[in-house]
């Protein structure tokens, strides 16, 4: 895990399960990770085996142009790739694995974005098994949210001791996930043509005068 919103949302589930394999889904309060929500989701498997979203959040959504929730899973993935990360999901439920994936997210525009995701399980249920998840982009291009992401591509994929984890995550360097406010270095005071460069965009002033 290198991605700081990644690394905050399994350290918040570790603290949960405490010497457990994993934390009952009945402990996690949506307002101790409420900074992190718009990325998080919650995966459960349907009457076919499959698993699908029973949560995502706004941002998540956003990313892939749809609304989440009840949304098979897999066919975030490419063919190629819907086999193995079915797999995962399904260790995740059944054997209290822990996963992360680094993948290449292609947009609908045929550009591509770097993504980090965790799964993490929960317990509480054999028929209805539940998996805690984020995913998390590497940078924020200037489409991302605006076209969607219409397939990714596995680059990475463990399971994580998450005892081991424990012990060494502190010492690993993180990545903070892009903001979508602009800092300072993001505008020029100089402008262009009388607007305000933000990023990929020009902001002219607008409204009247009297």
């Amino acid at each position: 895990m290198r991605h700081q919103a990644t690394i905050a949302l399994f350290q918040y589930w570790d603290r949960l399960r405490g010497s457990r394999p994993a934390p009952q889904r009945s402990e996690i309060e949506p307002v101790d990770i409420k900074s992190l929500l718009a990325d998080t989701f919650i995966l459960e498997r349907d009457g076919r085996g499959e698993a699908i979203f029973r949560l995502a959040g706004t941002r998540l959504c956003a990313t892939y142009g749809r609304e989440l929730k009840g949304y098979s899973f897999p066919l975030l993935w490419s063919q190629r790739d819907q086999r193995i990360i079915s797999r995962h999901a399904y260790s995740a439920f059944h054997h209290n694995a822990v996963v992360v994936v680094g993948f290449e997210g292609a947009g609908a525009n045929g550009k591509t974005a770097e993504f980090e995701m965790v799964l993490l399980p929960l317990q509480g249920g054999h028929g209805s098994p539940r998996s805690l998840g984020a995913i998390t982009p590497a940078t924020r291009p200037y489409w991302l949210g605006a076209i969607p992401v219409a397939e990714n591509r596995i680059s990475t994929l463990r399971i994580v001791d998450p005892d081991r984890e424990r012990l060494f995550l502190a010492a690993r360097p993180t990545i903070a996930g892009p903001s979508i406010v602009p800092d300072e270095a993001e505008i020029a005071a100089n402008g262009v043509d009388g607007g305000r460069r933000i990023k990929h965009l020009v902001v002219f002033e607008g409204g009247r005068d009297d």
